[in-house]
């Protein structure tokens, strides 16, 4: 039961009373599972070129993007605090009187607290590190040597010193380079898009969506180096932030699926994962747009590939883009016959995947038209995707959907229903993962703008368990932003190196060869 209170809370993050419903509703009902069908693997649902085809798209991109509109979109509000977990655990037992060497030097593989400490000089940051202690009167070589790790967990995570467990990931200190110069993962981002992402003009538009409370953090960086990267990459940079809106937060619910309320009795509210950013790319009316994680970035000495395979990908996209636009431009012709339309259908499934209809051939004239156009006419995502090599995360599969209709999709382990024999084997035969390495379409054939909101899934979401304050909660996600958000999208993958992906998932990550 909503009190008076209750709608006047929800009316103020400008969320409808009946998304509240659904969204309690589904709580009850649960999202049901995605059906796999089968796994996506190269000749079926992914596509590998060779490298005559790469140099030939990754030329095609140069020359058509300089009358396009181009932008790079970064999803940079994630918290660097999952990076630091095992430092935080290690942190809490020091204050507990728990930890002692024994215990740190019990563990010394690659994400140790112990490779952590004996790499500690390695790291961009040290030396600020260093800096920060002596201000108090600390000698950081004096407490390594005698192994004194707490104090200096306290000055790397917390407000004591350097505070990066309270920062977001995009503003650590990620790479180091030759004279000293120090990049973080938003300032790598700048150097990527300074070399695939300029147009005729030599202007870079690049978006990052940010949390409300570091989004001056992230101004302050960007007005310190902006002018450094301009000189050194000979553009000029077009940089806008956004966040989540409170309207695509969704409401929590205890263990019996009742609104949770905090202990002045209104109603928590969560962010509703990175999927409410559709919301955010929606908003930018963009043209080609080049999606990418955060933590994805290396020095430029590894960037080559990165640099190749970004124009492949977009290549490949504008070139299946024309060749639609061609066709949904014919389509629009009265005299069109029935065996350009088979011509045509042939072009959506064995270039965009489209699965047609068994009686597709013996169909009307304006039915075959009419399925054509409905398909044709979609935004179009051309996704990397790259040999599984055991990394966590979501991948490339075909699924069936509650219309009965097959399509590929990205999928995420939390979507899956493993404990179905059938469908923990059909993970078992994927070859790829997903490396969110994205390159999206976003105006249809008249050059308009989508409203990407009409191609969402909303049955994709997920629920998980979290606490607040000791008490159990219900958490809802929306359908995640290359995930259910993008389902009615036509989607093509193609094969990538694992060269282009190089995540920082913990810290001890950037200790790897590609980092340093």
């Amino acid at each position: 039961m909503l009190t008076e209170k209750d709608l006047e809370q929800i009316k103020e993050k400008r969320i409808t009373s009946e998304t509240i419903d659904k969204q309690l509703e589904n709580f009850r009902q649960g999202f049901p599972a995605v059906e796999l069908v089968a796994p996506a693997t190269p000749g079926k649902g992914i596509d590998q070129l060779g490298d005559d085809e790469e140099q030939r798209l990754a030329g095609h991109y140069e020359k058509a993007s300089k009358d396009r509109g181009l932008l790079k979109f970064v999803p940079a509000s994630g918290a660097a605090t999952r990076m630091f977990k095992h430092l935080f655990n290690y942190l809490e037992k020091y204050r507990d009187k728990e930890a002692n060497e024994k215990e740190l030097l019990s563990d010394k593989g690659f994400n140790s607290v112990y490779n952590f400490f004996f790499s500690l000089k390695l790291f961009p940051f040290f030396n600020d590190l260093r800096k920060t202690m002596e201000g108090d009167g600390l000698n950081i070589d004096h407490m390594l040597a005698n192994k004194e790790y707490g104090p200096i967990l306290e000055y790397l995570l917390t407000e004591k010193g350097l505070n990066f467990g309270n920062l977001p990931k995009g503003l650590i200190p990620f790479h180091t380079y030759v004279g000293g110069q120090i990049r973080t993962p938003l300032e790598e981002h700048m150097a990527e898009g300074a070399n695939y992402c300029a147009d005729r003009n030599q202007i870079v538009n690049l978006h990052f969506t940010v949390s409300p409370e570091h989004r001056l953090s992230f101004q302050d960086l960007i007005d310190d180096v902006v002018e450094r990267y301009e000189e050194m990459f000979k553009v000029k940079y077009n940089i806008n932030f956004s966040e989540q809106k409170p309207s695509t937060d969704t409401i929590a619910v205890d263990m019996d699926n009742e609104p949770f309320r905090e202990e002045d009795g209104t109603i928590l509210f969560r962010p509703g994962g990175h999927g409410a950013l559709i919301e955010n790319l929606n908003d930018l009316k963009g043209d080609i747009v080049f999606i990418k994680n955060i933590d994805n970035v290396v020095p430029d000495d590894m960037k080559p590939d990165t640099y190749l395979y970004k124009k492949v990908l977009a290549g490949y996209l504008l070139e299946l883009q024309q060749e639609a636009f061609g066709y949904l431009e014919e389509l629009e012709k009265d005299e069109i016959n029935d065996s350009r339309l088979l011509e045509i259908g042939e072009f959506a499934e064995q270039k965009l995947n489209i699965i047609k209809p068994e009686d597709f051939s013996t169909r009307s004239t304006a039915d075959k038209r009419k399925f054509l156009v409905e398909k044709l006419n979609r935004p179009i995502r051309v996704c990397g995707m790259v040999k599984n090599e055991g990394e966590p995360g979501g991948g490339p599969f075909w699924i069936k959907d509650k219309y009965g209709q097959q399509s590929l999709q990205i999928v995420e382990s939390s979507q899956m229903d493993l404990d179905r024999e059938v469908q923990q084997k059909i993970v078992d035969e994927s070859t790829h993962f997903n490396p969110v390495d994205l390159v999206c379409g976003l105006r249809d054939y008249k050059g308009n703008n989508f409203n990407l909101k009409d191609f969402v899934e909303p049955s994709t979401g997920f629920i998980s368990t979290k606490s607040k304050n000791g008490r159990s909660l219900k958490a809802q996600e929306l359908p995640g932003l290359w995930n259910g958000a993008m389902a009615f999208w036509n989607t093509i993958f193609v094969e990538v190196p694992i060269t282009t992906f190089n995540p920082v998932k913990t810290i001890n990550d950037l200790l790897r060869k590609q980092h340093q």
